[in-house]
């Protein structure tokens, strides 16, 4: 298999040019502004390791065995909202909710007030707030208690989003597309937005949560998509596309119990990326009338190590394709719906998709699916 790119800098294949002269200009949404946050408490991976070696050991008298899926992970740093010592103790999941509510307004305020800055634009400019998140519960909905703190208009309209977990980032996204698709002067806001700490249970002693431990961080993004009415700048929206596999469900989710949620996901993941993940690329891609080798930049949620390396095995990915999702999973983590856009913000803030150039991104969630959304500079 060829490695991406082929030609970053040739015009665009002749199917595709047609395919977008048939689309009405208010087809070519826009990703106008990206903007990210994370709580105050940071932890090494070195200071976690030492925590599960504590925790995990009576269980696992082999635990020095098992340790190495720390510094394997490529992981350095995670935030949390809360301070090294709570993970020390139990909690019930109405203090772990009450903490989640707390910090999303906290984080989701930071994360939209910077977009809208990036954006020059003020709260009473977004038309659609599309709130993505997995790791709390409200209601009234997170949005709705941001609505009254930002002071975005009454009549703005807004979607909560639940259980789609890593997926849940591109999926907001297709969602916001969708809507300035069929209102092209009205702009989106989609704030994705984990706690994953708070999901922990000290009693939880699998192999499962020993590996989420080494992972799993907290923090939020927020996107602006504009439609073609607005005049925002930005790279365009071609197309996007959602994957369920049938008799996967088992494959990653939460077990919700007295305690909270608790963690659940295969160690199949990674093969599963590559069984998968390409035919459903390749059938998205030739339904826009392009190639694999076409793709310029490839914007991928960084579920992990062996993950990274699944995608560049399957889409046989060369110089550093995936370094930017590297970055991110380095000085982050895995947080779940917001990591992909923590990937995109990189891309975004230092403008890496040239004029003209495609990009992927994608994320991988429980379902098991996929979504995926094409882009161009």
């Amino acid at each position: 298999m060829k490695g991406l790119p082929m030609n970053c800098d040739k015009p665009a294949p002749a199917a595709l040019e047609e395919h977008q002269t048939r689309l009405e200009p208010q087809r070519l949404s826009r990703i106008s502004a990206v903007a990210t946050a994370v709580p105050g408490h940071r932890v090494g991976q070195q200071v976690a390791q030492q925590f599960c070696r504590a925790l995990f050991h009576e269980t696992y008298p082999d635990i020095d065995r098992l340790l190495p899926v720390f510094s394997n992970s490529l992981v350095e740093n995670r935030y949390f909202s809360v301070p090294e010592e709570w993970f020390e103790t139990d909690h019930s999941f109405a203090e772990k909710n009450r903490h989640y509510i707390e910090t999303a307004l906290e984080l989701g305020e930071a994360a939209i007030s910077s977009c809208l800055r990036n954006a020059n634009l003020v709260p009473q400019d977004i038309d659609h707030l599309f709130f993505v998140s997995t790791t709390g519960l409200a209601t009234p909905s997170i949005d709705a208690r941001l609505i009254n703190i930002l002071k975005l208009r009454p009549n703005v309209r807004r979607t909560p989003i639940w259980g789609l977990g890593c997926a849940g980032g591109v999926a907001g996204l297709s969602r916001a597309y969708e809507y300035t698709v069929a209102f092209p002067r009205e702009r989106a806001l989609v704030l994705a937005l984990e706690l994953c700490g708070l999901t922990f249970q000290r009693n939880d002693l699998s192999k499962s949560n020993l590996v989420a431990t080494s992972l799993f961080g907290d923090g939020a993004a927020a996107v602006l998509v504009s439609g073609a009415g607005t005049g925002d700048a930005g790279p365009q929206i071609l197309a996007s596309r959602s994957t369920l596999w049938y008799e996967s469900l088992d494959v990653m989710g939460w077990d919700i119990n007295d305690r909270g949620l608790k963690v659940l996901f295969s160690r199949d993941i990674p093969s599963i990326v590559r069984s998968l993940a390409l035919p459903a690329l390749l059938e998205f891609l030739t339904a826009q009338g392009i190639a694999l080798g076409d793709l310029c930049h490839i914007i991928a949620h960084p579920g992990g190590a062996k993950v990274i390396e699944a995608y560049e095995q399957a889409l046989g990915l060369t110089d550093g394709k995936m370094d930017r999702a590297r970055g991110i999973l380095r000085k982050y983590g895995n947080m779940s719906s917001p990591t992909v856009l923590f990937v995109l913000e990189d891309f975004v803030r230092s403008q890496a998709i040239g004029r003209g150039e495609y990009g992927l991104i994608t994320a991988l969630g429980p379902g098991f699916s996929a979504e995926m959304m094409l882009i161009q500079g």
